[in-house]
């Protein structure tokens, strides 16, 4: 009983840390882009400089009616928001916090085959998107599941080989394990991987410069563009919680996840700190880089990041053997 009751008090709290980072990285993305893109209100709004410009945000999408197209496949359309959040919140439940004030590692299950767990689950997530697309019998929003849909198969391949690869060096596929394993020499001997995880990773959660399913100038918003209301805040918050899990997961992966001075006492911190210095990354490309066209995408995907991929696995096939 006791142990069933630890594992419960361990899922709430991880999901309660995770749960309130994508509000966090919100915040920060409304800052940080109106620094680089002079805009008034997230940097006013508010006594303490722009705080108040979230929770305006919220207030708008709780305020604004939530409408159903009369031609649409009303139960998936209403579903779509759903599915679209809730496997983020699964797959965070298996990312490993680290340590903290000399406890053990604080993760919500350690799963044997955490990573395969993880990468499966972030796959399903972007599932919501292209049912909502299909569902709003909009050309618009069909146009942009099926981009979605196109990106997740170009993207799914050197995501999943540049983690394995990460497996292969540590000898397992436990997340934990993968983390305590770490060395750092994996900065130098996992750098190719490290590039084609997290691109291919901005990819699936279509982020800009890999926005093109959403792309406003072509087809209004993709997928998203007959939602409103909480329903549309969802998917925002959907796609803030995934980049949550992309930063986590690659902090887990490639840069040795809670690691740092003092880990046993302050390893949680540092794992904080690394997620919300990948998350920096995201937002600057957003503003940093122009969306790429269609075809773009996909011969990125086909062209560099599959082949770079696959030589990560011989790179690692190689120390691994020697």
């Amino acid at each position: 009983m006791n142990d069933v009751l630890e594992v419960i008090i361990r899922v709430v709290v991880v999901l309660g840390a995770f749960l309130t980072l994508p509000l966090i990285l919100g915040q920060m993305e409304h800052k940080q882009m109106a620094h680089m893109q002079s805009r008034l209100g997230p940097m006013y709004a508010g006594k303490f400089h722009g705080w108040a410009q979230l929770i305006a945000d919220g207030v708008k999408f709780i305020q604004k009616e939530a409408v159903t197209p009369d031609a649409a496949d009303k139960r998936v359309f209403a579903l779509a928001p759903i599915v679209a959040f809730v496997p983020y919140g699964i797959a965070l439940v298996a990312i490993p916090l680290g340590p903290l004030f000399g406890s053990d590692v604080l993760v919500g299950a350690d799963l044997g085959a955490g990573l395969f767990f993880v990468l499966a689950v972030m796959g399903a997530g972007v599932i919501g998107s292209l049912m909502a697309g299909v569902a709003s019998s909009n050309k618009y929003s069909y146009v942009g599941g099926l981009r979605v849909a196109a990106q997740l198969m170009s993207y799914e391949l050197p995501m999943v080989l540049a983690a394995s690869s990460v497996a292969m060096a540590a000898g397992t596929l436990s997340l934990v394990g993968i983390a305590e394993a770490w060395s750092p020499w994996w900065l130098l001997t996992q750098l190719p991987g490290l590039i084609v995880f997290f691109v291919a990773g901005l990819a699936e959660l279509q982020r800009p410069p890999f926005d093109a399913p959403l792309a406003d100038a072509e087809i209004v918003f993709g997928p998203f563009t007959e939602y409103g209301g909480m329903r549309f805040g969802m998917f925002i918050l959907a796609e803030y919680a995934g980049i949550i899990l992309l930063c986590a997961l690659t902090s887990v992966l490639f840069l040795g996840g809670w690691a740092g001075p003092w880990s046993d006492q302050l390893g949680g911190l540092w794992m904080l700190l690394k997620v919300f210095a990948l998350g920096f990354i995201v937002i600057w490309a957003r503003v940093a880089y122009p969306r790429l066209r269609e075809d773009q995408v996909n011969a990125l995907a086909w062209k560099v990041l599959v082949p770079l991929a696959l030589l990560q696995v011989a790179i690692t096939t190689v120390l691994v053997v020697a």
